[in-house]
């Protein structure tokens, strides 16, 4: 799950404004920028395979800390007390918003990894494989962006004349990086993957943050 995370990212702007874009569009990615971060730390690890499933050459075969159940919950109350603490009132709702997202990755993951995420330590590995099938993987991924955009132009108005053809435009670029992933070889070696994964995250979020600027949506 790459571009399917944003989905929720855009749905749950409209349950928090005071919540910046680029924060939640860093949220729903929060599990994997630990994971990447351990990567680079040889803590966490993987095997690029080419070939492993059709959606993905990764065999993530040891990551409890970060999409083990019990750390991915850990982490997704630190985002969510982190944000919270930042923004101010109303703490609660900002705490469940954020903590929602962060955690919805690994809800999501679960859908389409196949049995990598451990329920405790590196023990007890669930997830149910959609990625052995990528065109029905891939249709979700799309589907749940859309989904989540539509939302958020719906429950969150432009203030800008024009302000939503910037979001689409975003969501066409999205699409078109899901399909380069897809169709891209596989990494070289796993450090380099983690570094360019950190980067992604980061340029992705600040395209969100112009996309709500554009909008006249940014806080």
């Amino acid at each position: 799950m790459f571009i399917g995370h944003y989905g929720p990212a855009f749905a749950l702007k409209g349950a928090a404004r005071p919540i910046p874009l680029w924060v939640l569009f860093l949220g729903v990615q929060w599990l994997d920028v630990g994971w990447a971060l351990l990567v680079l730390a040889g803590i966490e690890k993987l095997r690029i395979v080419p070939g492993f499933t059709a959606g993905s050459p990764l065999d993530l075969y040891y990551m409890p800390y970060t999409h083990g159940l019990p750390g991915a919950l850990a982490l997704s109350v630190l985002f969510g007390l982190i944000v919270a603490g930042w923004l101010g009132a109303p703490r609660g709702r900002l705490f469940l918003v954020a903590a929602a997202a962060a955690f919805s990755h690994w809800v999501l993951d679960l859908v389409v990894h196949v049995p990598d995420l451990p329920l405790y330590d590196n023990h007890a590995k669930v997830g149910l494989g959609l990625w052995r099938h990528v065109g029905v993987s891939a249709s979700l991924e799309i589907g749940l962006l859309v989904w989540g955009a539509w939302l958020y132009a719906r429950n969150v108005p432009a203030r800008r004349a024009h302000g939503d053809r910037w979001l689409w435009i975003y969501v066409l670029f999205l699409v078109l990086l899901e399909i380069y992933n897809l169709l891209a070889p596989p990494p070289p070696e796993a450090r380099g993957m983690a570094i360019t994964a950190l980067a992604a995250y980061g340029v992705l979020a600040l395209l969100a943050a112009g996309v709500d600027r554009a909008r006249g949506t940014s806080r």
